[in-house]
């Protein structure tokens, strides 16, 4: 209802500017307009702006209807299972708690199951609910971990909502040509366009798309517009040459030796090395020969090194810094470059035709053996070369926490990725059975995921010697956690007798056994929920 007064004249044109000028100075020094100056002057400007707001409100024309959003693609995979889709909705309610220390009891990390989870629905071609489909890019936003699994389980329905919502605008720059569907080989117009006119990241994801699915039309259309890219695009668009990298690249690579760019050049460079058969390989497999030789005048062979005494222009152009870092000889740092990049295959003709377990035996004098060797094991990582790699790699219960080439656990965890994964899981097994699992986490990392029987059971022995040694129990929680989502969820049963809280020696830290037994409750659980995870996702008729 509106309150009237007194009568208020019709407003003029402009009304409502003086009505709030007058409120703003105050009706004793400005008359509101349509009233009278007095004690009923604040009234009738209240009067006055309900009647013109109610005028305004009624007199607004209504907006042009938004054209209707096209219906999202259709999603031809299968549903999920229904006890598959209510476990989805509980892993996905699952929010981060609160920062800090304290003890974690023995229920589960549902968030650390969720990327698992979406790996085992992927692989099973299963469609996401479009009901979870807004908590699912949520999660993805949240963490970009998830990002790759979530999206190709939420398929061509969450690109259609990403459209619609500016916080999941991401899904689209993960997508070639912002959501859509990559042109097959016949659209080359449409490639065109998209190459020319799409936004820096679709390009990159276009150009990632064509790599792994034609790889000379990738290169080709890169190479159209190379001589106008911005050197950081450059960069970033040299890198997604790695996929599908082959001898047909080479020339393209060649003519990026001469960029304008030190780092673009530097990847180039480093692309060319890890094509052993390229003229860029061959250079340097020659200035890295001409550094490394057997001194047979010794009374055992040893491997003798002259480092390079300059780098020049040709060096520089093929990838090597002359620049050495902080603290680092200029001439080992030359060396370390031709080493890394010189193709494995030199150093058997070169060394008197020894194997690689040979070469690396050998005594190296003068010191040079850490540098030699690593840069070895560089070489072995580029060049995917998994013979090198073990003999680097050396032992696994060799003493010491570095093999024969390898300068740190990370330097070995990198050699171990070059191995197939049964390979690489009975190495760290033989490695934490004769070291434990001190040093074994970054080792662990690179294991594939179920761990094969060996390697899990060397992991539950060495977390049981150490509860029986009345260890620090917390040092190990981060195995433990790797171990709740690593290990076969078949090793629950054996893991039943771990459950008790042991008697604790007189030197074990205080408690520790009481954590030892959450511990190892939470991993049973952990792992007697992922094998249900895997039943309900096998369950097509559910």
């Amino acid at each position: 209802m509106i309150r009237t007064s007194a009568p208020v004249e019709a407003p003029a044109a402009g009304a409502w500017e003086e009505s709030v000028t007058a409120a703003l100075l105050g009706t004793d020094r400005r008359t509101p307009p349509g009233g009278t100056p007095g004690r009923e002057a604040p009234v009738a400007l209240l009067d006055t702006a309900a009647v013109q707001t109610l005028r305004r409100r009624a007199g607004l024309r209504p907006g042009r209807a938004a054209e209707r959003p096209q219906p999202a693609a259709p999603d031809p995979r299968p549903a999920l299972p229904e006890a598959a889709a209510r476990r989805l909705s509980v892993l996905l309610a699952v929010r981060p708690g609160p920062a800090g220390g304290g003890r974690r009891g023995t229920a589960p990390d549902l968030m650390e199951l969720l990327p698992q989870w979406l790996a085992a629905a992927n692989a099973h071609g299963y469609a996401a609910p479009p009901e979870a489909l807004p908590a699912l890019l949520d999660a993805a936003r949240g963490r970009t971990d998830l990002r790759p699994a979530a999206l190709a389980f939420a398929g061509p329905r969450a690109l259609w909502l990403a459209r619609l919502n500016p916080e999941w605008r991401f899904a689209l720059r993960a997508a070639p040509g912002g959501g859509s569907a990559l042109p097959g080989p016949e659209d080359a117009e449409r490639i065109r366009r998209l190459w020319e006119e799409g936004l820096f990241a679709e390009r990159v994801a276009l150009l990632a798309t064509l790599r792994e699915r034609r790889p000379a039309a990738g290169r080709e259309l890169l190479a159209a517009t190379w001589a106008t890219e911005r050197a950081e695009d450059r960069l970033m668009f040299l890198d997604s040459l790695r996929t599908g990298l082959g001898p047909d690249d080479e020339p393209f690579l060649e003519q990026a030796l001469a960029d304008r760019s030190r780092n673009v050049r530097a990847t180039a460079a480093e692309l060319l090395s890890a094509l052993p058969g390229s003229a860029l390989a061959a250079r340097m497999a020659d200035r890295a020969a001409a550094c490394v030789a057997v001194d047979h005048m010794r009374g055992t062979p040893t491997i003798a090194v002259e480092a390079p005494h300059e780098c020049d222009a040709n060096m520089e152009r093929d990838g090597v810094v002359p620049k050495a870092p902080a603290g680092r000889g200029e001439r080992s740092w030359w060396l370390g470059q031709l080493l890394e990049a010189a193709p494995l295959g030199t150093w058997s003709a070169r060394l008197g035709g020894r194997t690689p377990q040979d070469i690396v035996a050998l005594p190296v004098a003068d010191d040079w053996q850490g540098e030699l060797h690593a840069a070895w094991c560089r070489a072995a990582v580029r060049q995917r070369d998994a013979q090198w790699a073990r003999a680097l790699l050396g032992a696994p219960a060799a003493p010491g926490a570095g093999g024969p080439g390898a300068v740190s656990l990370a330097e070995r965890a990198r050699l171990l990725g070059t191995l197939d994964a049964a390979e690489r899981a009975d190495w760290v097994a033989g490695f934490i059975a004769a070291h434990g699992l001190s040093e074994a986490f970054q080792l662990l990392g690179v294991c594939a995921v179920p761990w094969a029987a060996p390697l899990g059971r060397a992991v539950v022995d060495a977390l049981n010697i150490a509860r029986d040694a009345g260890s620090y129990p917390w040092s190990f929680s981060g195995v433990m956690g790797l171990a709740e989502r690593c290990l076969d969820p078949a090793e629950a049963n054996r893991l039943d007798g771990l459950l008790a809280v042991p008697d604790e020696a007189e030197d074990a830290s205080p408690g520790a056994g009481g954590y030892w037994a959450e511990a190892f409750q939470r991993l049973v659980t952990t792992l007697r929920l992922r094998h249900a995870m895997a039943e309900e996702l096998a369950d097509r008729a559910g």
